[in-house]
């Protein structure tokens, strides 16, 4: 495939090129300010590694019987703290597992999060919204939803090690969007190597649906997807995917990938609405299911990336003061990056595919897509 072909749709519009130019260096201006002052948009809990799937590239390898995770009192607690000390009303509170709902108490849990006054949303495989659920979702103030479905049927359900998983998650699709009061319903498929054959008859059942977005993302070579190498995306499937997310955005379809990794002056703004910036530790911050603070929960946890634990710690003077490694480049702890010609862009791409064993990042889009 040409690489000429990812030439960003309005690349021939006279001083394109220095708009797009001057639009990257604004955002490396935004990335040193928040360096400096962050500013905490998103909060991520964790509720619990226990899922009622087992995903084939689950990056916190969940699976059934894994426990409940942080306490509710501790929940509580750390929402009574967050509410004191920020600005709840730029925040919203994202709730994730493994499988959130799999809690006895994910009803009191979400209940609690939206009487304190916060705007809340969830990422979930949808297999336990029945109608009642639904129902039950729009009472406790659920504003936005990310499901995960992962290929046609016979691929969703043998990726995601659940017989029946791909009709359960399209029911729970449907009773959300019977329900007609959330904020955004959003389908999220990871591609690999082998469902990167489908994408073209998964579109046409993802349009067919009343959805507001659907987000593609590639496979991240972290967690149990370090187990199956052999569906990691080839260079060439790479250039098919975004070759693919261009031509549905070029027809006004809300497909869109995710916020990772820095893409080159021509995708960058082309296949997602907003300009490559890695929000670990500078927009947002996460609350692992044993207490654990960190940036981004697609980050494994390690010494490097674990702030403190809020059954010690204040989630506020960890968020203040502890953040070092999210708040400077990752590319002054490589030398290839650090003199490479996008740095000031890419400043050494997201945390959570940095390998920090070899000091590099894991995905490098340079040479594959510009």
């Amino acid at each position: 495939m040409d690489l000429g072909e990812f030439k960003n749709i309005y690349s021939e519009v006279p001083g394109f090129e220095a708009l797009k130019t001057n639009m990257l260096d604004k955002r490396s201006e935004v990335r040193e300010r928040l360096y400096q002052k962050p500013d905490l948009r998103h909060l991520f809990f964790e509720l619990t590694l226990s899922c009622n799937e087992r995903c084939f590239h689950c990056g916190s390898r969940c699976e059934p019987g894994e426990g409940e995770g942080l306490s509710f009192d501790k929940i509580k607690e750390v929402l009574d703290e967050v509410s004191e000390n920020f600005d709840k009303s730029r925040m919203m509170i994202c709730i994730t597992g493994g499988e959130p709902m799999i809690r006895k108490d994910f009803f009191d849990i979400v209940s609690y999060i939206h009487k304190s006054g916060f705007v809340w949303g969830m990422t979930s495989n949808a297999t336990l919204i029945t109608k009642e659920n639904a129902r039950r979702l729009r009472e406790c103030g659920m504003a936005t939803i990310s499901v995960s479905i992962d290929g046609l049927e016979e691929t969703h359900d043998s990726q995601r090690g659940l017989k029946g998983g791909y009709r359960l998650a399209m029911r729970g699709i449907q009773n959300l969007i019977d329900e007609d009061f959330f904020k955004a319903i959003q389908i999220t498929t990871v591609i690999n190597h082998k469902n990167i054959k489908e994408l073209d008859p998964l579109f046409e059942i993802v349009n067919g649906m009343d959805v507001d977005s659907w987000r593609v993302i590639g496979i991240e070579p972290i967690g149990r997807a370090l187990d199956h190498p052999d569906m990691l995306l080839t260079p060439e499937d790479q250039r098919r995917l975004f070759s693919f997310i261009i031509d549905k955005r070029k027809q006004g379809y809300p497909v869109e990938y995710g916020c990772s990794h820095f893409l080159g002056k021509d995708l960058e703004g082309n296949v997602r609405d907003r300009l490559f910036l890695c929000n670990a530790g500078t927009f947002t911050a996460s609350i692992r299911a044993d207490g654990g603070i960190t940036g981004c929960l697609d980050i494994m946890p390690r010494k490097e990336t674990i702030f403190g634990n809020v059954y010690t710690d204040s989630f506020t003077d960890v968020w203040n003061n502890r953040f070092e490694i999210f708040r400077r480049h990752l590319s002054e702890r490589n030398k290839e990056c650090s003199e490479c010609q996008y740095e000031k862009w890419c400043a050494g791409g997201a945390h959570h595919s940095w390998d920090y064993d070899n000091d590099k990042p894991l995905i490098c889009f340079k040479d594959i897509l510009f």
